[in-house]
């Protein structure tokens, strides 16, 4: 089976995916809805590559036979166990070779109707390139902006939920956004281009789609210049809301902070390289004394608030959304607003007069 595009990947025939790469590839980036079942461990593979350079070719593959046999074994034992006869997998490994032919081969000789995918996960990792790298951002892009603590992520998520189109950059990258965002392990690069690129596929050329404000990282992870440039071309919404609001919607959305002093502290002391050492010591202060609704009033206006100043110069702000606080009716009303914001974009793009080139 050959992949022409990502699109592809939305009308597989195949019931199961079947990743049979080593469990480190397979976690540094996989096929949407894959399965990892290796016929090799990564010890095993590195115990094949010390037998083919020191010994022969041939005892090497002698060796892998054997452990592909037995690995495969357990698979049908296990995870395998349940599958009918009408059962289609779809086997792929790193280029399509030994690792997912000999898989499939034991497959098809139990009757499965086993595919296997041409060129392995490299054609896979290709179109993802080619869509992030070499392609135009497929849809037009509005950002969501405002200071930190303004609820941004949880007014684009009702967004969503109206029906609008987004992509929740944060949720790809596993990353909150802010310091104590970084906390959370986040996937390897060519793993969030998986996840960024299977969002791309799905968006409607013709929508606007609703992206949060950022740089061009997201904690370790780097945006592709596509979408980059799409974003720093983009027009903006920002959210604004009182400083009390701001404060309390973060120490509910960072609660776990408040519950572990040593994590705080360690999250403070990265901000050395930015702040006096007596700003610094104000603060661990008044985290380990539990004032942290002053600690965080504090960082906002010390730290987030002049970055955050800092990067709204010549920015293209179509409108400020106000809101009195960051209940849960007032995020609610931020999204109808955007959602109407974005229905009008939209209409304005069908009905816009098309201009014939000279």
């Amino acid at each position: 089976m050959k992949l022409t595009s990502l699109h592809d990947l939305t009308t597989l025939a195949a019931d199961t995916i079947i990743d049979a790469r080593a469990p480190s590839e397979f976690a540094e980036d996989h096929l949407p809805g894959a399965i990892n079942l290796p016929v090799l461990s990564d010890a095993q593979r590195a115990e094949i590559g010390t037998i083919y350079k020191q010994h022969s070719p041939f005892m090497a593959r002698k060796r892998g036979a054997a452990l592909v046999a037995q690995n495969v074994a357990q698979h049908l034992l296990g995870p395998l166990s349940d599958k009918p006869g009408d059962w289609q997998p779809l086997v792929y490994c790193w280029r399509g070779g030994q690792r997912s032919g000999s898989f499939a081969t034991i497959l098809r000789q139990i009757g499965w109707r086993v595919a296997v995918l041409d060129g392995g996960y490299k054609s896979y990792r290709r179109l993802v390139q080619a869509q992030l790298y070499d392609t135009p951002f497929p849809a037009p892009v509005l950002l969501l902006d405002g200071g930190t603590g303004t609820a941004k992520t949880e007014i684009l998520a009702r967004v969503a939920r109206r029906g609008g189109q987004v992509i929740d950059l944060e949720a790809l990258a596993a990353h909150r956004g802010s310091l104590f965002g970084a906390e959370a392990e986040q996937p390897s690069q060519k793993l969030f281009e998986t996840r960024l690129a299977q969002a791309l596929v799905g968006l409607d050329p013709a929508r606007p789609v609703l992206v949060e404000a950022e740089s061009n990282r997201i904690g370790s992870l780097r945006l592709p210049p596509a979408l980059w440039h799409a974003m720093r071309s983009a027009a903006r919404v920002r959210i604004s809301a009182p400083l009390a609001a701001r404060v309390a919607h973060i120490l509910h959305a960072y609660s776990e902070f408040c519950a572990d002093p040593a994590r705080l502290s360690g999250t403070l002391s990265r901000l050395q390289p930015y702040h006096s050492k007596d700003r610094l010591a104000q603060w661990h202060q008044a985290a380990d004394q539990g004032r942290f609704s002053e600690l965080v009033a504090d960082l906002i206006l010390q730290h987030y608030d002049p970055g955050y100043a800092r990067t709204q110069r010549d920015r293209d702000v179509i409108t400020e959304i106000a809101l009195p606080d960051l209940s849960e009716k007032s995020q609610e009303t931020a999204a109808e607003r955007l959602n109407t914001l974005m229905q009008c974009r939209e209409s304005e793009t069908l009905h816009a007069p098309k201009v014939s080139p000279r």
